[in-house]
């Protein structure tokens, strides 16, 4: 799946998007602050939230990312796979990006273990309003 220029300007400048699980087929929906790194979305969780225990029974997912502006609307969804990072060297990585990135994590930093990522990996995607 590629991405142009103008629609990664887009998801650098975000930061929360809304990420939809399921489980016994009733879908969950959650907004979510991420971060868009090479290509990839990912998330901060805790291992008690119904997103990472879906996740771990189905590692599916669908994502919106969007400003709603009246006749100004730019949006990209997405559906993939997802990966749960808890520890080594890409946890790690995406942890600094995410300490650099939002004033919560630098006050409430965690270490390997105590709250995973989730690592989206689209699929496929539509997005408007981004020329």
């Amino acid at each position: 799946m590629k991405l142009s220029e103008n629609e990664i300007k887009f998801l650098e400048s975000m930061e929360e998007a809304r990420i939809a699980t399921c489980h016994n087929n009733i879908p969950h929906v959650k907004p979510v602050s991420f971060v868009f790194y090479h290509g990839l979305i990912f998330v901060a969780t805790d291992y008690d939230t119904r997103t990472y225990k879906n996740i771990k029974i189905k590692p599916r997912f669908a994502a919106s990312i969007d400003i709603y502006k009246s006749g100004k609307h730019k949006a990209i969804c997405f559906q993939g796979n997802v990966e749960i990072l808890e520890k080594g060297d890409e946890f790690e990585l995406i942890y600094k990006v995410f300490y650099n990135k939002f004033k919560w994590v630098r006050d409430d930093p965690w270490k390997p273990g105590e709250a995973p990522f989730l690592k989206l990996i689209p699929k496929t995607k539509v997005s408007w309003g981004i020329s």
